[in-house]
């Protein structure tokens, strides 16, 4: 069997053998199964539609056993296929095995990339099972003196346990590890790990489709081998064995035969790589924050398990808590300025800076700071025992632009310093917004993540999430944990400056992402006043109407039901009223928004109409009671803006989350009346672009014949209709407006042929000529969208105009729906990302005309495209004036920035 070829993976070089090698093996393909039957997959999938629950338990499991096992040597074998030498001799073998689950599908794939960024050699050998691997790999690495662990869910591995080889058996999905030694094998089976291919023969394997003996279970096949002594010595003496099971027995001698041999382990796979070559090696950290961003995982605490058990993250025992030396001091009155005035002079190096304060705990001010140097020397103090030159000195450095300072999540940093009177400046880097820029992708920016991420080392925690000490830690540790994480802080931004070169993004944080944040905390402090009265009215009316439905639905149906029960709602809509069925979910058929929709088009019955506005009207209240319970003492509502979620590089808020307020709807025009001007100002101003997103894919096309509809100055849907339908623009019908207006922002959101035909309420056919006549007449932007998917296929990212990326992967997927729905970001991505940058371009343009002129007006908020201003008492003019001019002059585009602006004393009344 030596002349099968191998596909392994190349293994890392290894350091000559050493006493104490630890050899870890894992079975993949069999983890891989258990791991996907173990999680849900409805709960681990990408945006692109592909599971991963396999992937995330399977590396899960990886992180556990890595940790408790400490191996010095790891590899991880694969099945190649079915088709194997024992398929050869058994032609049935394993036949009986179910089609592959389609969410398993690429999951196998998926794993293979997570391994192969963590260094982890794996092996694949045609012709051969990652049984026979294992095997393989385990008998040479005992005989080299090797500890030898394998985790397998397959018992024949029972054969290979010995003094140095132990099983670790899954027995809860891949949660819970069994130790099968060769002790605990006779414990079980009351035989030895010798013995157990012998009895495996006699009891046949189901699983395998290998024969049992009608009648023999475990225990008669055991009680065999012990009487016998060996397989071979019980077929021998066959006659001896008395009664019907000897009778069955003597019947199945060539079935039990052909058992042994396929259920005998090979130990001698031809394999490029020896056992002393798989030591475990650092992982390549950017290829796995890129695999993991691609796989969307969002527990931090899961990347936290996979970095800590990564080999170049291991650190002296002697080392402390955070991985670094550092030279600190706790200082008292009077001692903070001269320190400053040594390490922080004008000309010198940043500085790092932690806190414990609101935006780490939640509660209270700022109430201890730490800096650090890159030298080692850091300091610990409180600003409450702040002598009067202590004070003026640090405000002096807080404010000072000249003096560097590394800060994560400086907008935070800034809003809280503000209550106490201090302003930031000279922020050189923002960890959490520089990994953003590094990694748009990922789902978590906080700071033990990334340390342990780019730097290799967990910071020291100095606070727990309750904001009590962490356990155990007394004052003095507490402060050097905090100037360990200010150090950690400092050392981040230097790791992550080289980052940012490599991928052109140092002056989007530097122009851009920076000056932004500090807008925004600004803009997070002056808040937006509130009518609490119209909303409290509004809340009320939006409750009415649930109840209203809720009467209704039940009248509909003639019974009661829970309307928010999916299952109730299933049993009466595909029950009890026998409407069409929808999708097939794993718990009934689904009864989403679009079911419902789909419903209310298929069947003349009023629930599905009326659970829609149930769910909308329960919506919105929820909305409303979330806008009355954020209403601040000062009557304002002060929102969280956030600059590290979406990935295109919008700006998304949170509590409250002000773009869950509609914008077209009767509803949604009503909650904004409760938005209003402030006592000392007198009017809201609002600002937005029209048809941003297309005059963006016009200048990115360089469509002519596009962007002479947008300079024209004639309505663009009507004239793209015009020359899409061939017919004269007064001859242009609300219907065809109406599909040319869908099909442009759907081409600037990735739409497809199907998408646009469920949106048009049209077939996919028609859908599909529209969009050729379309691109019969703007060739220039069908040019640009098959360009750009592919340029982004070549590089794996996206870019806008700005330079700000998107990676995707899953454009060179084997998996043909993760692949377009990446192909879709592709063309999404850069219309979106640069809409988003000229939005933030707009804000610090406005901003900086409104100080340079003066003027006592503000921004207050930015939702979708639109900017919200306060006015100030006869300024309106002005400001108008003011916006309209820096708004259109943002960037420069070959389809020229039109800007809409309106005024009024509430949100609503200033629409435009």
């Amino acid at each position: 069997m030596a002349d099968k070829a191998s596909t392994a993976t190349a293994a890392p070089t290894a350091p000559a053998a050493s006493p104490g090698r630890r050899l870890l093996l894992l079975d993949g393909h069999s983890l891989a199964y258990r791991a996907f039957y173990a999680l849900p997959e409805e709960n681990f999938s990408t945006t692109t539609g592909q599971p991963t629950n396999a992937v995330y338990g399977f590396a899960s499991m990886l992180a556990n056993t890595l940790r408790d096992e400490a191996p010095t040597h790891l590899a991880v074998a694969f099945d190649v296929s079915r088709t194997t030498w024992r398929t050869g001799e058994f032609a049935d073998y394993k036949a009986n095995r179910a089609k592959t689950p389609d969410g398993f599908k690429g999951q196998v794939e998926l794993i293979g990339q997570l391994l192969d960024a963590m260094k982890v050699p794996r092996f694949a050998v045609e012709g051969y099972e990652a049984d026979d691997i294992i095997a393989t790999l385990a008998t040479r690495a005992a005989d080299e003196g090797f500890q030898v662990s394998i985790v397998t869910g397959d018992r024949d591995s029972f054969q290979l346990v010995a003094d140095a080889v132990t099983v670790l058996y899954p027995t809860r999905g891949v949660s819970e590890l069994t130790r099968f030694t060769p002790s605990m094998v006779e414990e079980k089976y009351g035989l030895t790990p010798r013995q157990y291919p012998d009895f495996a023969a006699l009891r046949g394997d189901p699983s395998d489709n290998l024969p049992g003996i009608p009648g023999v279970g475990e225990k008669t096949a055991a009680k065999w081998i012990r009487q016998f002594g060996s397989l071979a010595e019980l077929l021998e003496r066959a006659d001896e064995v008395k009664g019907k099971v000897g009778e069955k027995l003597r019947e199945h001698l060539d079935s039990v035969r052909l058992n042994r041999r396929l259920t005998e382990l090979v130990c001698d796979v031809p394999l490029p790589s020896a056992p002393a070559d798989l030591a475990r090696t650092p992982y390549d950290r950017d290829e796995l924050a890129t695999v993991l961003d691609s796989l969307e995982f969002r527990n931090t605490n899961f990347r936290d398990r996979l970095y800590a058990v990564d080999p170049g993250a291991a650190q002296e025992e002697t080392a402390p808590a955070d991985g670094v030396e550092v030279d600190g001091a706790v200082l008292g009155a009077g001692e903070l300025a001269p320190w400053l005035a040594e390490h922080a002079a004008p000309g010198a190096g940043p500085l790092g800076m932690a806190a414990v304060d609101t935006w780490e705990l939640g509660a209270g001010g700022v109430t201890e700071i730490a800096l650090a140097t890159a030298g080692g020397p850091a300091v610990w103090f409180d600003p409450a025992g702040l002598d009067e030159a202590d004070e003026k000195a640090f405000a002096d450095w807080l404010a000072d632009g000249k003096r560097p300072k590394v800060l994560h999540d400086a907008k935070a940093a800034m809003r809280v310093f503000a209550e106490q009177g201090w302003r930031i400046a000279g922020v050189e880097t923002d960890t959490a917004l520089a990994a953003y820029l590094v990694q748009p992708g990922r789902r978590s920016f906080a700071l033990d993540a990334l340390s342990v991420e780019f730097l290799g080392r967990e910071p020291a925690r100095a606070v727990e999430s309750d904001g009590q000490l962490a356990f155990g830690m007394d004052e003095q540790a507490e402060a050097d944990a905090l100037m360990g994480r200010a150090r950690t802080i400092l050392d981040l931004g230097g790791a992550l400056a080289g980052r940012l070169d490599q991928v052109g993004a140092a002056e989007l944080l530097k122009d851009v992402e920076l000056p932004v944040s500090e807008l925004l905390a600004r803009m997070e402090r002056a808040g937006i006043a509130a009518d609490r009265s119209w909303l409290e009215d509004m809340e009320q009316q939006f409750a009415a109407a649930v109840q209203q439905a809720v009467r209704e639905a039940h009248a509909s149906v003639g019974r009661e039901f829970n309307l928010g029960s999916p299952k109730q709602l299933q049993e009466v809509l595909f029950g009890e009223l026998g409407l069409p069925k929808t999708k097939r979910t794993k718990t009934g058929y689904t009864t989403d928004a679009d079911a419902l929709a789909w419903l209310a088009g298929q069947t003349e019955h009023e629930l599905p109409v009326i659970m829609l506005r149930h769910r909308e009207q329960s919506r919105l209240r929820t909305t409303v009671e979330g806008l009355i319970k954020t209403i601040a003492a000062d009557g304002r509502i002060h929102t969280t803006f956030n600059q590290t979620v979406a990935a295109t590089g919008r700006l998304s808020s949170t509590d409250p989350n002000l773009q869950n307020i509609p914008v077209r709807t009767d509803e949604g025009r009503a909650i904004r009346r409760g938005f209003v001007v402030g006592e000392g100002y007198e009017a809201l101003l609002t600002a937005d672009y029209s048809q941003i997103e297309l005059r963006v894919m016009a200048h990115l096309s360089e469509d002519e014949g596009l962007i002479e509809a947008f300079t024209s100055g004639e309505d663009l849907h009507t004239t793209a209709a015009s020359q899409v339908f061939g017919v004269p623009k007064d001859r242009v019908d609300p219907e065809m407006r109406r599909k040319i207006k869908a099909m442009s922002y759907g081409l600037a959101y990735g739409l497809s042929a199907f998408g646009l035909s469920q949106q048009l309420g049209i077939t996919a056919e028609e859908a599909r000529r529209l969009m050729d006549a379309y691109f019969e007449r703007f060739g220039g932007v069908s040019d640009y969208l098959y360009r750009v998917v592919e340029e982004a296929r070549a590089t794996g990212y996206t870019s806008t105009i700005l330079g700000r990326r998107r990676y995707l992967p899953d454009l060179n997927s084997d998996n043909r729906q993760r692949r377009e729905m990446a192909e879709r970001m592709a063309l999404n991505a850069p219309i979106q990302g640069t809409a988003a940058d000229i939005v933030k371009i707009a804000m610090l343009k406005v901003d900086r005309a409104l100080a340079g002129a003066e003027l006592r007006s503000r921004m207050l908020l930015q939702v979708h495209d639109e900017i919200v201003l306060e006015v100030a008492p006869g300024e309106r003019e002005r400001v108008e004036e003011l916006v309209r001019r820096e708004m259109a002059g943002a960037v420069r585009l070959r389809a020229p920035l039109d800007v809409s602006v309106g005024s009024g004393g509430n949100w609503e009344e200033a629409a435009h």
